[in-house]
């Protein structure tokens, strides 16, 4: 049967279909949608981790115990898990283990673009890149076939087209494998300095027959067509190349990319004239091509910097610019990323900007757009949990200055599980000196809504207990630990002036659910149904904009009338804008 499905469900049910039994992630753009895919399949286990780094664990695990597992991340959670992935290459597998390293060039939802073939060699695993939807599928079950025959870990390195983009699909049925029985094999799995001593030599002759495999494998094929032109490439690179060139080059097309098929390289370049290597990002292929002494042509004309296209390999290759739809600057309504109305963070972000002297250290989720208009009270984010370490670090040398200034640590609910929770024992520990305020929502909120320690569920919906966050950072030792409704600007205020001028760590706890999240029973218990919409009362309006500052898109300000007016269809009645009214103008319906 064929079916329709994006990259990402395509790996879900090649997973199903080669038997796995356990699987383990943590919500990232663009690999969020795999584990959502294989909870749907009963037969394997499916699992939120805390972080990238548990999850690679909990999948090495059960390959150890002998099942077939699966761990899925965006390309900045590899490095997350980087601290066990580089052991694996070492340990190997018992059961079949797959990672799934999804790419983001072009930074859709990211703070780089890095390129993890580079982690898989560094790592020292086999790689595999597939280009569609049906590879997606085919080269799962090809990857525990390959994990299992080399006892290596194997990394599938998709990117964000590749994920997302739909095409058909021929799905085919389970096939169950037997557990391999477990056998206690310390020499193999405890990586003491004495057994990773014996265990590196044979890593290496992993290599050398995996490169033998990558030489003779049909996941590595040669396309002839016209031979002035040839072109090494992989992923969804080959789909841009292929429309570019059709039948005017031939094609090696690289699906198993470490190690590289080097001979099936050097013969390929042989049979033709000019060789290219059109790839995605870094010159991962390219640069040991031109190594082993052959003759290609890459980043001298293809950019190294966000994705590519037909368009930029038609004009770097062939000179070719294609026609483009022109339409002035002018014409283009700018729509940047703004907080949801009534999202609850837009409270507290508004009340944190009337605050003077502070520096405020953000980190990865919704809150991020603190630091954007017209907002403006984010001065840092970089990476998941680096707020409050960052933070007091700079705390640190803002006291031995002398400047009087104090730091503001923003972090959401699942990004302080994530790793948030170590940074705060960095604090408590070397005895710091910084407001930690923890935005917690409910959910997860940026990538989807996906369940957390916190939230009370598990991925497949089953009810569990609640990590109370206020009882986690009081036994970490924190003494003065305030919860807050974030819709409540005079809260607020009042927690911030009581974290600013305490001496020692603190903690707010902003808690009320994302505007967009489907209630569970207990938030409504707790929360309450949602509320009125509000609206302004156009003759008490003065134009002053106040509003308009809280950044919330459901308010609109007619430059004709010079009167804010409220969308009922994009208002939820979180009043903030209420509050924030000098004049009263603005009313909750039925008032």
């Amino acid at each position: 049967m064929k079916t329709f499905m994006t990259g990402n469900e395509a790996v879900a049910r090649g997973a199903f279909e080669a038997g796995v039994v356990y699987a383990s992630a943590y919500p990232g753009t663009p690999s969020t949608e795999i584990l959502e895919n294989t909870a749907q399949y009963p037969e394997i286990i499916s699992e939120w981790a805390p972080n990238e780094k548990v999850a690679l664990e909990a999948v090495l695990g059960a390959s150890i115990a002998g099942g077939r597992a699966l761990a899925a991340m965006k390309h900045v959670g590899v490095n997350v898990a980087a601290d066990p992935l580089m052991t694996i290459s070492y340990t190997g597998v018992t059961g079949g283990l797959v990672l799934i390293s999804a790419d983001d060039p072009g930074c859709h939802s990211s703070q780089n673009e890095q390129d993890n073939r580079i982690l898989a060699k560094f790592a020292k695993i086999a790689c595999i890149e597939p280009s569609d939807s049906q590879e997606c599928l085919d080269y799962m079950k090809a990857a525990y076939e390959i994990s299992e025959q080399f006892d290596v870990a194997v990394m599938m390195r998709m990117t964000t087209r590749v994920c997302h983009s739909k095409s058909l699909v021929e799905v085919g049925e389970r096939v169950e494998k037997d557990l391999i029985p477990y056998v206690k094999r310390p020499e193999k799995y405890i990586a003491a300095p004495a057994h990773a001593k014996k265990l590196h030599p044979v890593v290496e002759a992993k290599l050398v027959e995996m490169e033998k495999f990558s030489n003779e494998t049909p996941l590595n094929r040669i396309e002839w067509a016209d031979k002035k032109v040839g072109i090494v490439t992989s992923g969804v690179a080959y789909q841009y190349a292929k429309e570019v060139f059709g039948e005017n080059a031939s094609f090696l097309k690289l699906g198993f990319t470490n190690p590289l098929p080097m001979d099936k390289i050097r013969d390929f370049a042989s049979q033709v004239e000019t060789l290219y290597v059109v790839e995605e990002l870094e010159p991962f292929m390219e640069e040991q091509i031109k190594a082993a002494g052959i003759n290609c042509v890459g980043k001298e004309l293809i950019p190294n910097v966000g994705e590519l296209n037909p368009d930029i390999i038609a004009k770097s290759l062939l000179g070719e610019v294609r026609p483009l739809l022109d339409i002035p600057q002018d014409k283009l309504v700018g729509r940047p990323p703004t907080l949801c109305a009534g999202c609850p963070h837009r409270g507290f972000f508004y009340a944190l900007k009337k605050k003077k002297n502070v520096m405020v250290t953000g980190d990865i989720g919704c809150y991020t757009l603190g630091a954007s208009e017209p907002l403006n009270t984010t001065d840092t984010v970089i990476d998941m949990g680096a707020s409050i370490s960052m933070g007091h670090g700079a705390q640190r040398v803002l006291d031995k200055a002398g400047k009087g200034m104090k730091v503001v640590s923003v972090i959401g609910d699942s990004t302080f599980f994530h790793s948030g929770i170590t940074s705060l024992i960095d604090v408590v520990y070397n005895r710091g000196n910084t407001v930690n305020v923890i935005l917690d929502n409910r959910i997860t909120g940026m990538t989807g809504h996906q369940e957390n320690p916190g939230s009370g569920y598990t991925l497949t919906g089953q009810k569990v207990k609640e990590i109370e966050i206020d009882k986690v950072v009081r036994a970490l030792g924190v003494e003065l630990v305030i919860n807050v409704n974030p819709l409540d600007l005079d809260a607020v205020t009042k927690a911030l002036d009581a974290a600013l001028a305490y001496e020692g760590p603190s903690v707010i706890i902003t808690r009320w659910p994302c505007v967009l999240k489907k209630f569970s029973p207990e938030d409504i218990k707790e929360f309450g149904e949602k509320k009125p919409v509000c609206y302004v009362v156009e003759e008490e309006c003065r134009g002053c904009r106040l509003c308009n500052k809280t950044g919330c898109p459901a308010i609109v300000f007619d430059k004709t009338k010079k009167k804010s007016y409220i969308d009922p269809n994009a208002c939820v009645g979180c009043e903030v804008c209420l509050q924030v009214c000098p004049f009263k103008a603005i009313k909750k319906a039925g008032e």
